[in-house]
């Protein structure tokens, strides 16, 4: 098992990213507003806000992030998640890995388990497979699909345990669930106007005489966003291999690539973290009538776009 998932080939849309559009010129340019540009979850990130007080939460939200990837990050060894993957238990679990955790478990069962984060063992099958050159055989896919399985995952405040052999993802929930974060602590230090992208976004209120943030997903619609998270994925926006054919949205079942029914999802929720899971999700249902009973099971959710391959 890597300690992280090795280079896979990026195309149009990263891993459930959203793109931000550009606001109209006042807007950006106005002296009330800061933005921030960098990395944050393994991809593109900006914080756009409005407080006189600014530079200094921005550093603050950054710290969180970083805090936050020390949890759930697969790229760094010591991190919560990487621990878990290498033990198969973690005592004492952050409260934050467990949040998600249940956001996970609430996707999983409402999405038919279609949303499973044990297939991190398939994950990283693909990734080493590919990047040797060779597409991993049927015997290797069921050795990894023998290791994939959200009944095997236990979890409360004391420890979370894994059924040996396996190992978690959160690359569907926690870029959410940070945008989230950020949110709540930029809300609590009275900021009341911003923008979160950490690789899914998270608006809070609008600039005044604005309706809500104006949001552009890749190749897709304008969307208007206000005091809600916004989550896409594109089945093929991540790819494995050099032809761009091998997908990274992936099956519990099958071990395969999930078939692309769909070129790109963008759900909104009133949290990013919700969303962030259920784009994943709503990229893997079958379709439009799957997809609208999947959503219509979480409070507030809805899809803002759906287009079909």
């Amino acid at each position: 098992m890597t300690e992280g998932p090795p280079p896979i080939h990026r195309r149009a849309v990263l891993l459930g990213a959203a793109a931000l559009a550009s606001m109209p010129g006042a807007a950006l340019t106005s002296p009330a507003l800061r933005t921030w540009r960098g990395t944050a979850m393994g991809a593109g990130a900006r914080i756009t806000l409005a407080h006189p007080d600014a530079d200094a939460l921005i550093a603050r939200a950054r710290a969180e992030i970083d805090r936050l990837e020390d949890i759930f990050s697969l790229y760094r060894a010591d991190s919560a998640l990487s621990r878990l993957n290498r033990a198969g238990e973690l005592i004492a679990p952050p409260f934050e890995l467990l949040e998600c955790l249940s956001v996970c478990a609430r996707v999983h069962t409402a999405s038919g388990e279609r949303f499973d984060p044990s297939i991190q063992p398939l994950w990283s099958l693909y990734a080493e497979a590919h990047s040797a050159g060779t597409p991993p055989t049927r015997a290797r896919l069921d050795a990894a699909l023998a290791r994939v399985g959200w009944n095997g995952v236990r979890y409360d405040s004391g420890a979370v345990r894994l059924r040996p052999g396996m190992a978690l993802t959160l690359n569907g929930v926690a870029q959410g669930y940070a945008a989230d974060r950020v949110a709540a602590l930029l809300r609590d230090a009275g900021v009341e106007q911003a923008l979160i992208d950490t690789g899914e976004i998270r608006a809070m209120d609008a600039p005044e005489g604005r309706d809500g943030w104006p949001v552009t997903v890749k190749d897709g619609p304008e969307i208007t966003l206000g005091n809600r998270g916004l989550a896409t994925s594109s089945p093929l926006g991540t790819v494995f291999d050099t032809g761009g054919a091998v997908g990274h949205i992936l099956s519990p079942q099958t071990g395969l690539p999930v078939t692309a029914r769909w070129r790109i999802i963008s759900i909104s929720a009133p949290h990013a973290a919700v969303a962030d899971a259920l784009s994943t999700a709503g990229a893997m249902m079958p379709d439009q009538a799957s997809l609208d009973a999947l959503i219509a099971k979480f409070r507030g959710a809805r899809i803002e776009a759906a287009q079909a391959a």
